[in-house]
Formats: C-alpha cells, sequence, structure tokens
C-alpha cells in the first residue's frame, strides 16, 4: 500500500509540474512545441538525456544484459556516448537554421530547405511509422513495472501513465515537458544507483556477485555474449546504428530547435557521454546480477528482471523507487516522442493538405490520437523491446544521410534523397521478411550503404544549383574527424575478443577498457571545444 501511495504521488507531483509550466508559457505553436526556443545548457542536458533514456534504457538494458551478459555495455554506453558527437556536427547547424528559418518540426525543416513536397512527405511518413514502434515501448514499460512490483494488471498500468502523461503534456507543452524531464532525469540516475547498489548489497556484494555469475554462466564476461550475439561485424553495426539513428529520433532533433543558443548545445555534447558512461552501466549490471535471483528467463520475459529482482530481494521503498526510476524514464520519453509527432501533425500535414481537411487537427487532439496509438501497439507486445527498438531504428537511420547532405552539401538533389529514403526504407521492410542477406551485419549497414549510394550518385548526375546548404564545413574539421574516427575504431577491439580476465570488482578488464574510452572521448571533445572558442 506504502509503494502504491508513493507511485500516485510521484504521479501528481509530475502532473502539477506540468501545470505550473503553463502559467509561464505563451499560446503560441512555438511555445507549445520548442518552448519558445529557450532551452539553455543545463535544462538541454537534462532533458536530451531523459528523452533519450527510455523505457529502453532501464527494462531493455536490463533484459538484454540477463540474456547478452557484460557485453551489452560498451555497445550502448559507449556507442551511445560517441554519438554526442552528432550534436555538434548537426545539431548547432540546424539550431541555427532553423531560428533563422522558424521551423518548429524536422519535415518542415527539410521543407524549408529543398521546397520539395514529396521528400517533404516521405521524411514526415519515415519519422512517424518507425517512431510510433518506440513509443509504444513506453507504455509496455509501465505495464512491466506496475504488474511486477505491485501486481497491477499490464494493460492497466500501461493506460494508467498513458493517461498520466497525455495529461501534463496537453496542460504544459514543451515547456511542461522538460522540467518533469529534468526531475526525472535525476531521479532516473538516483534510483538506478540505489536498485543497483541494493542488489549488490544483498547478493553480499557487486565483486562477489559477480565472481558467483562468471563460475556459473562465464559467457556473460566475453564477447560475443551469451548467446554468441556480438560477432566482430554485430558490435560494429550497433555502434555505428547509435550515431546514424539516435540523431533522427524526432523528439532529439526537435530539441536542436529548441536549444537557446550553441552553448547549449555544446555544452550538451560534453557531458552527454559521462552521463551515458555511468548511467548506462547500472541496469547491465543489474541484469547480469539477476541471473542469480531469477534463473531461467526467455524472450520477452527476461524484460521484467529488473521489477522482479527489486520485488525479491530489496525492501518495499525500494520497489516504489524502482517503479519510480522505470516510470520517469519511459514517461521522459513518451512525452517528448507525443509532442514531437503532434507538432509534425500540426505544422507538415495541414500544410501539405487542404484546411478544410485538416481542420480537425488540433495539437492537443493530436497528442491524445498518437498516445492511443502507441496504447494500442503496447497491449499485445510481438517482441523484446530490445528487438522492437533495433527495427524501428534502423528505420529512422535511413533519414541520416539525406539530412547530413542537407545540412552541408550544396549539390544535394531533393529527388535524389527521396530515391534514397524510398530505396532504404524498401530494404528495411525486405529485411523484415529476412528477404536480403545482412552479411554478418545488422541490416543497417547494407541499407545505409546504399542509401549513401543512390543519394550521391543522384546528386552527382543531376546536381541543384539554386539551393542552399543550412551550413558550412568547418575549415580543419578533417583533423578532428580523424581524430574521433580513430576513437571510433577503438571501440571496436577485436584483441579483446572471447577473453574474459576479470580485473577490480571481477569486472572484465575490457569493461574498464570502455570506461577509458569513454572518459578519452570527454576529454577530446573538451579539447575540441576549447580550441574551437580560442579560433573564434
Amino acid at each position: 500500500m506504502a509503494q502504491a501511495g508513493i507511485i500516485v504521488g510521484y504521479l501528481a507531483v509530475v502532473f502539477t509540474i506540468g501545470i505550473l509550466a503553463r502559467r509561464r508559457a505563451r499560446q503560441s505553436q512555438e511555445e507549445f512545441f520548442l518552448a519558445g526556443r529557450t532551452l539553455g545548457p543545463v535544462i538541454l542536458l537534462l532533458t536530451m538525456a531523459a528523452t533519450n533514456f527510455s523505457a529502453f534504457t532501464v527494462f531493455g538494458f536490463a533484459g538484454a544484459a540477463y540474456r547478452i551478459g557484460y557485453a551489452y555495455y560498451p555497445i550502448m554506453g559507449f556507442g551511445t556516448a560517441f554519438m554526442a558527437l552528432s550534436f555538434l556536427l548537426i545539431g548547432v547547424p540546424i539550431w541555427r537554421a532553423g531560428k533563422r528559418l522558424g521551423a518548429v518540426s524536422p519535415p518542415e525543416l527539410i521543407w524549408y530547405r529543398f521546397k520539395n513536397r514529396p521528400l517533404r512527405v516521405a521524411y514526415l511518413a519515415v519519422m512517424v511509422v518507425f517512431t510510433l514502434p518506440y513509443l509504444a515501448i513506453q507504455p509496455m514499460g509501465a505495464g512491466y513495472a506496475l504488474q511486477g512490483l505491485l501486481g497491477v494488471p499490464y494493460v492497466w498500468g500501461a493506460v494508467l501513465v498513458t493517461l498520466v502523461v497525455v495529461g501534463y503534456v496537453l496542460v504544459g507543452g514543451m515547456r511542461g515537458v522538460v522540467w518533469t524531464d529534468a526531475l526525472q532525469g535525476i531521479l532516473m540516475l538516483g534510483a538506478m544507483a540505489v536498485i543497483f547498489l541494493g542488489l549488490a548489497r544483498a547478493l553480499g556484494g557487486f565483486t562477489a556477485a559477480n565472481s558467483r555469475v562468471f563460475e556459473e554462466l562465464p559467457e556473460l564476461f566475453t564477447r560475443p555474449g551469451g548467446g554468441a550475439r556480438f560477432t566482430l561485424g554485430i558490435w560494429f553495426s550497433y555502434m555505428a546504428l547509435w550515431f546514424l539513428c539516435d540523431p533522427m529520433f524526432p523528439q532529439l532533433f526537435q530539441r536542436f530547435l529548441a536549444a537557446r543558443d550553441s552553448r547549449s548545445l555544446r555544452m550538451t555534447t560534453l557531458f552527454y557521454p559521462l552521463v551515458t558512461g555511468v548511467l548506462f552501466f547500472l541496469p547491465v549490471g543489474i541484469g547480469v546480477m539477476g541471473r542469480l535471483v531469477v534463473p531461467g528467463l526467455e524472450g520477452k520475459a527476461t524484460d521484467q528482471i529488473l521489477p522482479l529482482v527489486v520485488g525479491k530481494l530489496l525492501p518495499g521503498w525500494v520497489g516504489a523507487l524502482a517503479i519510480g526510476c522505470g516510470l520517469a524514464a519511459l514517461m521522459s520519453t513518451m512525452d517528448s516522442q507525443l509532442l514531437t509527432l503532434g507538432s509534425m501533425f500540426v505544422r507538415d500535414v495541414r500544410q501539405l493538405m487542404s484546411a478544410r481537411r485538416t481542420r480537425f487537427l488540433k495539437k492537443r487532439l493530436v497528442v491524445v490520437l498518437l498516445a492511443l496509438a502507441g496504447l494500442a501497439l503496447a497491449i499485445r507486445p510481438w517482441s523484446t523491446i530490445l528487438e522492437i527498438a533495433t527495427e524501428a531504428f534502423t528505420g529512422l537511420a535511413v533519414l541520416f544521410p539525406v539530412t547530413l547532405a542537407a545540412v552541408y552539401w550544396r549539390k544535394t538533389n531533393p529527388w535524389a534523397g527521396l530515391g534514397s529514403i524510398i530505396a532504404g526504407e524498401a530494404m528495411v521492410v525486405l529485411y523484415h521478411f529476412k528477404l536480403l542477406p545482412a552479411f554478418g551485419l545488422l541490416p543497417v549497414i547494407p541499407v545505409i550503404v546504399v542509401v549513401t549510394a543512390v543519394l550521391i550518385v543522384g546528386s552527382l548526375v543531376a546536381p541543384a544549383r539554386e539551393l542552399e546548404p543550412l551550413a558550412r564545413f568547418p575549415r580543419k574539421a578533417w583533423r578532428w574527424m580523424a581524430v574521433f574516427g580513430t576513437v571510433f575504431l577503438l571501440g571496436i577491439d577485436f584483441w579483446n575478443w572471447n577473453q574474459a580476465q576479470l580485473f577490480w570488482l571481477n569486472l572484465p578488464a575490457w569493461v574498464w577498457y570502455f570506461f577509458g574510452l569513454t572518459l578519452l572521448l570527454f576529454l577530446l571533445i573538451a579539447l575540441y571545444l576549447w580550441t574551437r572558442k580560442r579560433a573564434r
């Protein structure tokens, strides 16, 4: 009963923040969807992190680590940390262009760049179609959390959290979302640390727990991991996937447009790797230790390992904290997804269709309809959170080449961009039905190779002549690209394959290698920003 009271209180606080945010808001689409483009460095970092860390982070990571082991940490912790460089590569120029042109949604910015209606439609369709499955992951996580720790039926848990999120999004808009994201991001980090430490203590200490797991399941301490999941090709594919797809998440893309200034984006880039390096390790460690508490889980059931171990070993108040952590993760992503998808319907669909046909597209009504669509998909989950997310991410990654070209390449032909999107998504469908070979890689790699080839060849054959890029590529940036490219290659540490030497805390030595690599990335970003500041 106390657990239920804590959770109800938490949901009430979140909703109250949305109401308070409404008092600061002006009644305009730019305010509702972008918080008036006023997000400073601290709030932008918190909302970026909270938005990107979803139910996939809490429940999906723990479930994947339960199945695969510590091999799951580097591809997520370091891979996502490396993705932060895309905030500089495309985030800063997109912020400048969006502010200059008045763009509110990602497809709207593409329209201002190319003035091509079919390309805008394709860009919009891809973002909507592949964000909806990712949106569905959030009520899935809510159902798992409330069912595992409070006994609330899965469907009712998913419905309850959806209603709360829709409520504060409708009331507070983007300003309410980022304020709640700040609270939820801090709660997520704190709660995960408490759960991790509490579970380790209940198992006799983290070092002892690792020793026991290693004796029973040594494959969880090596690459390719449990089930021989990570070959070198799959490892490389996942590392590349995060860089290609994460900035294409509509909810992250829109935060580029909502930043107050370029400094806010640069500071977010700098500290983002440290946040991911710490936070992402916690659910992975919980998932590995969970093999000692609840053995024998398979498939979708592994995504429930975090609430299961908390319910079995830890006090009731930690169970409430675990639910709060999971809810913070999924709500801070779900609210942003709803808001961004809503902006695309209100701004893009309205502009693409006649006013008479779209008069029903009121921003708040659209948010409700999108939430219902995500909830409907979550009622009967068709796979594990990891598998659903990976396929959705591949579909979004198709947009990366044309987005990068829109930012920097003057010759980009919008029809070549449209062709690249069509070719890429056709391949995604064929891969879904296992009709194409993957060559030992994730589908995203051959898809991106074909997409990029179509875009480049089409633009060279018929280069655009009267269109201007959104930005110019910084001088001497090639040197830094070589430096960061080397760091990326260091993350493909083939020499550590099949190695399981235990080091401090009985963690594999290669896990400590990736802790160091993440720190190196942070220091290099700091050095890059310092040299750029001096050059100005």
